[in-house]
């Protein structure tokens, strides 16, 4: 058994308990809760003759029982994350064992003009995006597929090191996660920031003297009032005061309200997260330099954003009739917290994009480390700077089963080109997909599905997979003729990797053979590098005619009248070809 998959077994077996335990807490404090109510209910009722003594008791018991309900709903919240906890454990245990059919296939990813993404179904059922994304946030899922899609080759060693080091972190990683997956907004952050950026301010520091000036006087009539010394109707009168003050700006207050109440959970959500890292060590560069980016303010973001989320909670009680009407008449609770959120904003709400950001990078860069952790058997690339461009052995392709897949050794230089011939059905489409994730994995920082692999970083650009357009009104012929130009203008700003199967397969065998040869000739040419497969056994004879050009074949045998395939890479041009004995075999013909 692997060692993830033991850890996990494990976690499953701590997390079922504790979630056993939380649950009859939560019946207790239910229990507690209902009992503490019953008996205020009673004692006010037995000493409502005496209503300073009902009074006390009243408010003795409203308040143990608010505070029964904030114990509760902590409590709550907690059974919730351990619950998270739980399931993200059996999500692996079932993605182990090849079940992620039913994961989100970032089909809104799939982008036809990409680089590469199309053609090694880095996105879609079935797909390499399915088969690894952990993100819990959109705003971290849109993150990872950036990444997937970038095609940078820059520090991948620093990258390297991040996703090692969080390899290591399950404790960190599984809690980022299990918040992530817990939080709920229906606002996206993009909406968010644009708000804070174009929010016109309207509050003065006059509105909070106002305010506490209103308040000291609420407190100074209700005592006098009790005291007998001024009648019952001048609390009237202060409650008209401050409604009227409150009225005079009633439809701005109503405005940023609306705001407010879109953004409140993603503060109060966002900044459990943001705690998480801030509490986190970490020994590598960038994750040091990320963290640092939510340290340095004079206050931790995580209590920025939670203090955020307080006022924002303060304003939404407006909602409440009576708060509104006895919290703005007395103490003008919406100028004072309109005030207080409008100078948060001022202060912090530019320093809000860079938080979310570092909060994204996170998620998806735990992504990338869970990948780690679950495949230890996988090896980090050996960056290097020399002739070889990829010397691996043992190369496979991650989501093939590991029990069956066929494992092939490769090696080739900087600037040759490979000509790949093979029966049909044969594992060349599959080989070209195994090297463009190894260019893809190896760039992104994480370990390949190799038993090693020595690599100079290069980008990766393919055309294995083109169609006709009705919309575009263009032919199949067309749109590959489109793509093959993409890859020369892309040759003359940058050196690629290029992988293509079968081109040209819209036009006659004789143009085929032509236009294929010539194409060759000239990537050659443009000291590419990449791998070409291809039917055309025309094609290898440039083996003989360039030295950068080399012959390579899948074949296929027919034992016993049966088709066998050992999908083994091997040197040199195939001889066997199986389209007419599958025809045959069929009965097609």
């Amino acid at each position: 058994m692997k060692k993830s998959t033991q850890f996990y077994t494990k976690q499953i077996d701590v997390f079922t308990t504790e979630v056993a335990v939380l649950k009859k807490r939560l019946w207790y404090f239910s229990m507690f809760r209902l009992s503490v109510f019953l008996l205020t209910v009673l004692l006010v009722y037995l000493f409502w003759n005496s209503w300073q003594v009902a009074l006390v008791c009243g408010v003795l018991g409203t308040a143990a029982f608010l505070f029964l309900i904030s114990r509760y709903t902590d409590l709550k919240d907690h059974r919730n994350f351990v619950k998270a906890l739980l399931a993200l454990n059996q999500r692996e245990i079932e993605i182990g064992k090849g079940n992620y059919s039913n994961e989100p296939a970032g089909e809104a990813y799939v982008n036809p003009t990409h680089f590469y993404s199309l053609d090694i179904d880095l996105f879609g059922k079935g797909s390499f995006f399915q088969y690894i994304n952990r993100t819990g946030l959109k705003e971290g899922t849109d993150y990872f597929a950036h990444l997937l899609t970038e095609n940078s080759i820059t520090d991948i060693d620093k990258k390297q090191a991040v996703i090692q080091e969080l390899a290591s972190k399950t404790k960190f990683r599984q809690s980022f996660t299990a918040a992530s997956t817990l939080i709920k907004t229906e606002t996206p952050n993009k909406e968010i920031l644009g708000w804070l950026k174009l929010h016109t301010h309207f509050t003065k520091p006059f509105f909070l003297y106002a305010a506490y000036g209103l308040s000291a006087v609420t407190v100074i009539a209700f005592v006098l009032v009790l005291m007998g010394v001024i009648p019952m109707d001048a609390m009237g009168y202060v409650l008209a005061v401050g409604l009227f003050s409150t009225a005079a700006y009633l439809k701005k207050v109503t405005a940023l309200a609306a705001n407010t109440e879109k953004a409140r959970d993603t503060f109060k959500q966002y900044s459990v997260l943001l705690k998480a890292i801030e509490e986190e060590s970490f020994s590598c560069e960038l994750l040091k330099r990320k963290q640092a980016a939510i340290k340095e303010s004079e206050k931790l973001a995580s209590t920025i954003f939670k203090d955020f989320s307080k006022l924002l909670d303060a304003l939404d009680s407006r909602n409440n009739m009576l708060g509104a009407i006895f919290g703005n008449g007395f103490f003008l609770m919406d100028l004072r917290n309109s005030y207080r959120i409008e100078k948060w904003m001022q202060q912090y709400g530019a320093k809000v994009s860079d938080w979310f950001e570092v909060v994204a990078w996170f998620d998806a860069y735990n992504t990338l480390g869970n990948f780690a952790f679950n495949h230890e058997a996988y090896v980090y690339p050996v960056l290097t700077n020399d002739a070889k461009c990829i010397h691996a052995e043992g190369l496979g392709h991650p989501l093939l089963n590991p029990e069956k897949r066929v494992d092939n050794n490769l090696s080739i230089d900087n600037r040759q080109f490979f000509i790949v011939t093979g029966a049909n059905m044969a594992g060349k489409s599959t080989f070209l997909r195994t090297v463009s994730l190894h260019i893809v994995m190896a760039n992104l920082g994480l370990p390949v599905c190799a038993v090693s692999s020595k690599y100079t970083p290069v980008k990766l650009i393919t055309s294995m997979r083109t169609s006709d357009s009705l919309n575009d009104d263009s032919s199949y012929f067309f749109s590959e003729l489109t793509r093959l130009k993409y890859i020369v203008d892309a040759l003359q700003d940058d050196a690629y990797f290029i992988i293509l199967d079968e081109i040209l397969k819209g036009t006659n065998s004789t143009d085929k053979a032509i236009g294929s040869r010539k194409f060759v000739e000239k990537l050659v040419k443009a000291n590419a590098t990449g791998i070409i497969a291809t039917h055309d056994l025309s094609l290898c004879e440039l083996e003989d005619e360039i030295p950068q050009v080399a012959n390579h074949y899948f074949d296929a045998e027919i034992v016993n009248d049966e088709l066998y395939f050992d999908y083994r890479f091997k040197d040199g041009v195939c001889q066997n070809m199986n389209a007419s004995f599958l025809l045959r075999k069929m009965e097609i013909i």
